[in-house]
């Protein structure tokens, strides 16, 4: 499972690396959401959230379905800008239709990595728009009616309540890690000019490849989703947040230009797992034998003939269950003369429940 980003014959020019403070709004504003999913930043979004107006904080929680579980694709811009207005007056220009449906596409739509017409034009569109926001509950379902009913009207309601949250909070913390951003993409921008994409690309998470054959050139973001775009005849772009980990998030929509919202310090995100080893792991501890050899294993190393006589079974069955958790990264192995001793990771295993969320989040 994957979101693969085709970027065969992309001249390097036009992939880019820069600060977004309207993507870094989205972040932080999904940060105070989900305040659970970033615990490392917990000062931070109790402070904010404390700090709000009741009224401020009420029209956030009316709107918090376009970033709340993920970001909008109107929070995402293949062309940063300097400052937040400028960003927000892109926004303006984009027509009704496609502001509409990317604003509603993740919560309401469904049909994310196909595309589709907009629900301004669709009925059968807007029909979903609407069942499926009913579902998320009276407010969310009266948003989008508004939404649908007065593009315009309420477009601008959205712009008003984003520079409300630069007024109330953003405009400090955007100054306060906004040099971070823009040194961390200098800093991908020269990797790439220097050691090429890959070298900067493997800068960004290890959760990010570059894939280069016959075929041509992919990036590919190791996610628990599937998704393929292309980015010939636009460009990729990459935001660095300070607000996002543990999401690494990918924008590939049909017919936008590709965005990746990558978090910085590679620290963070450096020792993250594929989610084919995440997988393996979970399966590998879910079996009831496994798990009762785990036991043993857990407290002292033992060979394959030891584990065989503690449960009644034959010595090649205990080897096929034994080379299982080993193919997980869960098991070691050491020679003590002609035996061959066999011990639990425990640090691997005590990091599958996190190592579990972040996928899941990632």
């Amino acid at each position: 499972m994957s979101v693969t980003i085709d970027i065969t014959g992309l001249p390097q020019e036009r992939i880019a690396f820069g600060p977004s403070p309207l993507a870094e709004l989205g972040a932080a504003l999904h940060a105070l959401s989900e305040p659970g999913h970033h615990a490392r930043l917990h000062g931070w979004t109790t402070t904010t959230a404390a700090g709000l107006k009741p009224e401020l904080a009420d029209r956030l929680h009316e709107a918090d379905f376009m970033w709340r579980s993920t970001r909008s694709d109107i929070l995402l811009p293949a062309q940063p800008r300097e400052t937040l207005a400028e960003e927000l007056d892109d926004l303006d220009r984009m027509d009704d239709e496609r502001y509409v449906a990317a604003a509603l596409e993740i919560n309401c739509a469904g049909f994310y990595d196909r595309g589709g017409p907009s629900p301004l034009v669709d009925a059968a569109m807007r029909q979903r728009a609407l069942d499926l926001a009913a579902a998320r509950g009276p407010r969310q379902a009266a948003f989008v009616r508004r939404m649908l009913a007065d593009p315009p009207g309420t477009r601008a309601w959205i712009r008003r309540l984003l520079e409300d949250c630069d007024e109330a909070f953003f405009a400090d913390t955007w100054r306060r890690v906004h040099v971070q951003l823009a040194t961390d993409a200098r800093h991908k921008t020269e990797l790439m000019r220097r050691k090429g994409l890959s070298g900067a690309v493997a800068a960004v998470s290890s959760a990010l490849t570059l894939e280069e054959d016959a075929h041509g050139s992919r990036l590919v973001v190791d996610k628990l989703s599937d998704g393929r775009t292309t980015a010939q005849g636009s460009g990729v772009t990459f935001l660095p947040t300070a607000f996002g980990w543990p999401h690494l998030i990918a924008l590939y929509a049909p017919g936008w230009q590709p965005v990746i919202q990558y978090p910085v310090s590679s620290g963070e995100l450096a020792g993250v797992l594929p989610v084919e080893t995440v997988k393996l792991r979970l399966e590998a501890v879910s079996h009831p034998l496994r798990m009762r050899l785990c036991r043993n294993l857990a407290r002292a190393s033992y060979t394959t003939s030891e584990l065989a006589d503690a449960y009644g079974i034959t010595a090649p069955e205990v080897s096929r269950h034994l080379a299982v958790l080993k193919k997980a990264g869960l098991l070691s192995t050491r020679r003590r003369g002609r035996y061959v001793m066999h011990q639990l990771d425990v640090a691997a295993v005590a990091r599958i429940g996190s190592d579990f969320l972040e996928a899941v989040l990632r």
